[in-house]
């Protein structure tokens, strides 16, 4: 009856162990037992000779079977034909959305016990380590398209409990454009590429999105974040994630708790810039998930903090909004974010196509003590996302693929279909008395520990398609969104926007977009009008908006803070990028304290100059060169050091004026020690000591200790805005 033995007997998971006898991927932490179940499927290194699937040793691979040098090509070449057709078949579909992603594993460890408001056993025990697999993709484009193009950028989480798999699949966003499932295909249809040119690839600046969109009101609260830096993050390792939905948290006595999840990065909150995010998809565009495999590799493993927001049952309707609404979010200053443990991935797969391209999450995936709401895009997505792994991993037995395999004991009755894995014995249907009988079910009175049971409520109406009128507030908090941001976010939303718009071809999507943009903020649609060619918009009220909107009354209904990236910076520069650009006669000592000073901090440094290989210092000492200026580019870097001595030689080169003048434009910080000020100059700026974020040591003084601290604190905060 068993598909999946899991631990012996049904035993709890063995604690993390250091050693046994296969070493595992070569960058991980301690191994636990997801990465140990994974043993069984690990292929050794090839040894010997090579042979087809049946197991024939081959002779030659490279040439077919053929009658004489130049003849025909014989059918009875059964080696020819395994290789090609093995080939024709190895694609598989790739995922209608979040089809472009990377994935690490890790594991997650509360603080403390949730006894209080759950049952679910990875939640119990403060310190018990769960393995866990995260998968982060873009949602638009196809897996070629670039990893740094403007979108919502989905956050799914595995954890392999005792209990089974617990998929928490959501985004880096709060909110979502829609809310019912039954117009999901409608969303995707339209921010998908245009069907007669299939353009554009990664993208949503055309005519069918933004036609949509106009046309669905609903989706202006989640516009106004995707038209934020939020859509271009710095790398997956600086962005939040959330469970987008309201669920339940569930007691072992039937007590249920309203939640929302939230994961929030060590590292802090960072994004590109537009312009920025545009260079890196040209420079590279395996940005990203380069970002991700890198910072692992070197034993940077990335963390995140869990929270939960809780609301009790009671509250349910106390809100000027309704917690099922799925383009809504809770503000943190109505409900604090209570922090409950914390997540780090710490091992790379081993191969992409069987881990990171064969998860498979689904939101169904609960385990006791987590449950659903009425949330309509939550109950259609429980639904479809089981509906699409059928057909995109070939049939229902893609659950016994390695990675999703739980670490729980499995015991099913069902059987066959492609990709069946196991050899069963006995009847397969239930009940019954013969064939050595079938796994028992657990309901009928009270459960045992660990069982799942539907949380009960009572439901009562009548079937109708009609929405309910508190869902109803369609602009209540895009405002909030909108007022919520610092002065320069909201010229990156208002530049956003008139990019966007300004690629759409049809005038009516484009003003009706306006109009709708005049419902949340006047200011803001009649300067996206302004750039865009349109006229200027009207003032118009929003005729749906409940009087959650009120000056007076409850905390946060005028500004959230939490929703501002000026107040989600992270501590500390640890796997900061930063570029020693170096030339002949560069002070070397300068650059060994660079490196010393920021590399103690946990920052990369790399030297980079015209040719690879070495230039010569002012004394006379080598200074080795980690890359060629040609080969890279200012945004793969968060900061920019240039020190005395090299300014002849790096005011005429181009890439490096380019680099600065890149750096410069995006607000990174920067540090010009001596003559480096010259190459400010050359890059634009003229007047360097008023410029935020630029660091500046005088000619004939050495930078000591308090200046490095101080370019410390200036990469801490990432980006500035106003220069």
């Amino acid at each position: 009856m068993t598909t999946n033995p899991g631990p012996p007997g049904g035993r709890p998971q063995p604690p993390p162990v250091t050693e046994a006898p296969h070493p595992g991927p070569p960058s991980g932490g301690e191994r636990d037992a997801k990465d140990i179940a994974l043993d069984a499927f690990r292929a050794p290194e090839p040894d010997g000779a090579l042979t087809t699937d049946q197991g024939i040793r081959v002779d030659d691979t490279d040439n077919s079977l053929t009658v004489g040098e130049r003849g025909p090509t014989l059918l009875e070449d059964f080696h020819l034909r395994e290789k090609l057709t093995r080939f024709d078949h190895e694609r598989i579909p790739e995922r209608v959305v979040h089809a472009r992603g990377a994935g690490a594993y890790g594991f997650f460890e509360p603080y403390e016990s949730l006894a209080e408001f759950t049952c679910a056993d990875f939640l119990q025990e403060a310190g018990r380590r769960t393995p866990v697999f995260v998968r982060f993709s873009t949602v638009q484009g196809p897996r070629g398209s670039a990893d740094t193009v403007r979108d919502v950028r989905g956050f799914a989480t595995k954890f392999y409990t005792r209990q089974g798999n617990y998929d928490l699949v959501g985004n880096n966003m709060p909110v979502f454009f829609i809310q019912d499932a039954i117009k999901f295909p409608d969303f995707v249809h339209a921010v998908k590429m245009e069907p007669h040119n299939e353009i554009p690839t990664g993208g949503t600046a055309h005519d069918t999105f933004w036609d949509f969109c106009s046309l669905q009101s609903e989706s202006t609260h989640m516009l106004m974040w995707a038209m934020s830096d939020r859509a271009i993050p710095r790398s997956f390792r600086m962005m939040q994630g959330f469970g987008v939905h309201t669920f339940r948290l569930v007691t072992a006595d039937g007590r249920a708790t309203f939640v929302k999840f939230h994961w929030k990065p060590k590292l802090g909150v960072a994004c590109q810039v537009w312009d920025e995010a545009q260079i890196t998809a040209g420079r590279d565009p395996d940005f990203h998930r380069r970002d991700l495999w890198e910072a692992i590799e070197a034993g940077e493993f990335p963390e995140w903090e869990l929270g939960v927001q809780l609301i009790p049952e009671k509250d349910e309707l106390s809100f000027p909004f309704d917690l099922l609404d799925p383009t809504k979010l809770v503000p943190e200053e109505l409900v604090p974010v209570r922090p409950v443990g914390r997540m780090v991935l710490d091992r790379n797969p081993e191969n992409f196509f069987a881990e990171t391209e064969q998860v498979a999450f689904h939101t169904a995936n609960v385990v006791p003590g987590i449950d659903f709401t009425n949330d309509p895009l939550l109950q259609g997505r429980n639904f479809s996302y089981l509906d699409t792994q059928l057909i995109r991993l070939g049939g229902p037995n893609f659950s016994q693929l390695p990675v999703n395999r739980p670490l729980a004991e499995v015991r099913t009755d069902q059987r066959d279909g492609y990709g069946q894995q196991v050899i069963h014995s006995g009847t397969s249907y239930a009940p019954n008395s013969v064939g050595g009988g079938c796994p028992a079910t657990l309901g009928g009175g009270r459960l045992a520990e660990g069982v799942f049971e539907h949380y009960q409520e009572r439901v009562d109406g009548q079937a109708i398609r009609r929405r309910s009128p508190s869902f109803a507030d369609h602009y209540g908090q895009a405002a909030l969104f909108w007022r919520s941001m610092a002065g320069w976010e909201q010229e990156h939303i208002i530049a956003a926007f008139s990019f966007e718009l300004g690629k759409v071809g049809d005038q009516a999507v484009r003003h009706r977009m306006v109009a709708n943009l005049a419902r949340v903020d006047q200011e803001l649609a009649v300067e996206v009008a302004r750039r865009i060619g349109e006229p200027e918009p009207a003032p118009e009220p929003a005729p749906d908006r409940p009087t959650g909107d009120r000056e007076a009354g409850a905390v946060g209904e005028r500004v959230s803070p939490a929703l501002s990236l000026e107040n989600l910076h992270g501590h500390g520069i640890r796997t900061r990028k930063v570029a020693v650009l170096v030339a002949q006669g560069v002070d070397a000592a300068q650059v060994r304290a660079a490196r010393t000073a920021l590399r103690a901090e946990g920052a990369t440094v790399e030297t980079l100059a015209r040719y690879g290989g070495s230039v010569a210092g002012s004394d006379g000492q080598d200074v080795e060169v980690d890359r060629a200026l040609a080969t890279t580019a200012s945004v793969l870097y968060d900061a920019v050091v240039v020190p005395d001595g090299a300014e002849d030689a790096l005011v005429v080169e181009p890439d490096a004026v380019r680099f600065v003048n890149e750096a410069l434009r995006h607000g990174k910080p920067v540090a010009a020690l001596g003559t480096g000020t010259a190459l400010l100059r050359a890059a634009g700026a003229r007047e360097a000591e008023q410029l935020a974020g630029v660091a500046l040591c005088g000619p004939d003084r050495q930078p000591g200790a308090s200046f490095w601290e101080d370019f410390v604190h200036l990469i801490e905060q990432h980006r500035f805005p106003q220069r």
